[in-house]
């Protein structure tokens, strides 16, 4: 790789600087020409090649652009010399020149030998130095080339020159230039750093990187903002000598200085505002970066719990054999719905959370949207399941009462049925106790809601398993055996107790149909000594069946009676 051509800068050269065998005072011809001069010197013949053409480089780049396309006017200063100094000082200047040389002024020796042997050697060798020279004899004459306010007191202008200032104020301009550029250079490195940097998968690292950046991102803006201070400084300095009097004002070369610091000025405060706005897109990005990935850790979790109580809950049976077991199945879905309250809000909330990051114009939008999606729907599939499972077992819980209910009843009737003596039915009395009984017991089913179970079975039926319809067609079996056989014993008791109440009349023998015999004492009597109505009586009673209601029965009865009886 080809290393970057530095310029020559003051801080390379300061020890030839100081010597001062050349300077850039400031001052301009009267068509704006930069002005170098080169004053009394002892040493100049002994200054080194390399360090003449340094020294004369650097200040022939110091001024603008436009001021060095007019040309250099170049002042040598011999008065004091010799004709041989002249001469070394012009063949360097021909010879190693780096500008565009416009005109070359030269004080000669003020000694009247040398200056005759200086106009004689500038016609001898005029052509060989290729640059216009003019030769000066007074400070008078040189005030007829460049204006006195452009002259440094030394040649009998007002133009106010420090060296040392002067080359304190380069150094400063070149350092506060050189740290722009660095700046510049790290901004630039810290933002190509950031541009490919690929973005972590986990939280922690996510915080890392985060960290990391901002911590950089603050060590350049505390550099930037020394640099600025620097800048403004400096700005001010150069700026504070025109007030230094009212009558000074800041010559040429000082005003491009305050404009080189004003225009570096501007580009760090450039630099700075693009690097801010790079910053502030890459910072969001993190930030958002690490929202996701927060995000995704805790829908993970939630996703888990989610998923953890759907699997309880698809694994609480819907169904159970009787009361006991339905209330019990009811009572772990209630304790499962409590325990899933808090997950189930932290679901939602975090699904409401993820609506926010998208309305926030996330850059994960495509991947935060599902993962709400499916946060609400497991929270609604878990509410469906949990109030299906919730209304299956309430319905399997009414249809267990109402099969309890009627085997309750049954037993009960069944209790009751055998409780009546049957001896005790076979008078008025019992007949009509035991009669009353049984209306009052079937009248109980109704008030219990015994018979609710058909409509329930009727109701439900499409949830209801196959084992729960097996036992409600048991029971309305065993409730329709046990009405039926209270329907036999009310019929009969019915009978009974219609009996009881109709007199028996006995029958007297017609007397032509009777044969003659002796008159006896007690023609009511039998030969049992018993009346007669009491044996119709007790033979009615000991014959009472159910056949006993056809009535060709009773006629054969009845005829049977009178054929005893004759």
């Amino acid at each position: 790789m080809q290393q970057e051509i530095r310029p020559l800068l003051a801080m390379d050269i300061i020890e030839q600087l100081h010597r001062q065998f050349a300077l850039l005072s400031g001052g301009r011809g009267k068509d704006g020409a930069p002005i170098i001069t080169f004053p009394e010197y002892s040493g100049f013949s002994e200054v080194p090649e390399e360090d003449f053409l340094n020294v004369v480089t650097y200040l022939t780049s110091i001024p603008s652009l436009d001021a060095a396309s007019i040309g250099f006017i170049i002042i040598i200063d011999r008065r004091k010399d010799k004709w041989s100094s002249v001469k070394a000082s012009l063949s360097r200047i021909a010879g190693a020149f780096p500008g565009n040389l416009q005109l070359v002024l030269v004080l000669r020796p003020s000694r009247f030998f040398q200056r005759t042997i200086a106009d004689i050697g500038i016609k001898l060798h005029k052509d060989d130095f290729k640059m216009k020279i003019v030769m000066l004899n007074s400070l008078s004459d040189l005030h007829g080339y460049v204006d006195k306010s452009q002259l440094t007191q030394e040649f009998g202008g007002s133009l106010e020159y420090s060296h040392s200032q002067w080359i304190h104020h380069r150094t400063a301009i070149e350092n506060f230039a050189l740290t722009v550029k660095t700046t510049a250079q790290l901004l630039q490195r810290f933002g190509m750093e950031l541009a490919e940097t690929e973005l972590p998968n986990d939280v922690q690292s996510t915080k890392d990187l985060l960290t990391a950046h901002t911590d950089k991102h603050n060590n350049l803006k505390d550099e930037l903002k020394l640099a600025l201070r620097q800048g403004s400084t400096l700005f001010t300095c150069i700026k504070d000598q025109a007030a230094k009097s009212e009558n000074h004002k800041l010559n040429p070369d000082e005003m491009e200085n305050q404009t080189t610091v004003e225009r570096l000025l501007a580009q760090l405060d450039e630099t700075e505002n693009a690097f801010e706005q790079f910053w502030s897109t890459h910072h969001l990005k993190l930030e958002q970066c690490l929202q996701l990935r927060h995000f995704e850790q805790d829908f993970r979790e939630v996703k888990v719990s989610l998923d953890t109580l759907m699997d309880s809950l698809k694994g609480l049976s819907d169904t159970g054999d009787c009361v006991a077991r339905v209330e019990h199945l009811l009572k772990e879905l209630k304790a499962l719905e409590e325990k899933a309250q808090s997950t189930l809000e932290k679901a939602q909330l975090h699904a409401m959370h993820g609506d926010q990051l998208i309305q926030s114009n996330h850059y994960a939008v495509d991947s935060i949207r599902p993962k709400c999606v499916e946060l609400r729907r497991v929270c609604d599939d878990f509410s469906n399941e949990a109030k299906k499972k919730s209304d299956v077992l309430s319905k399997a819980l009414h249809i267990h009462m109402g099969i309890e209910k009627v085997n309750q009843w049954c037993e009960s009737g069944i209790f009751l049925l055998a409780s009546q003596a049957v001896d005790k039915c076979q008078s008025q009395e019992g007949a009509e106790s035991a009669l009353t009984d049984i209306e009052h017991f079937l009248e109980s089913a109704e008030k219990n809601h015994v018979t609710e179970l058909r409509n329930l079975h009727k109701q439900y039926e499409v949830v209801l398993s196959e084992d729960i319809k097996g036992n409600i067609l048991k029971a309305l079996k065993r409730l329709e055996d046990v009405q039926e056989m209270f329907e036999k014993r009310h019929v009969s008791l019915k009978r009974l107790s219609a009996k009881q109440t109709r007199p028996i009349q006995p029958v007297a023998p017609r007397p032509e149909s009777s044969p003659k015999r002796p008159t006896q004492k007690n023609p009511t009597r039998t030969s049992g000594g018993q009346p007669l109505a009491r044996k119709l009586s007790d033979n009615a009673n000991s014959n009472k069946q159910p056949s006993e209601s056809d009535p060709n029965n009773k006629k054969k009865n009845i005829r049977k009676t009178k054929g005893g009886i004759k």
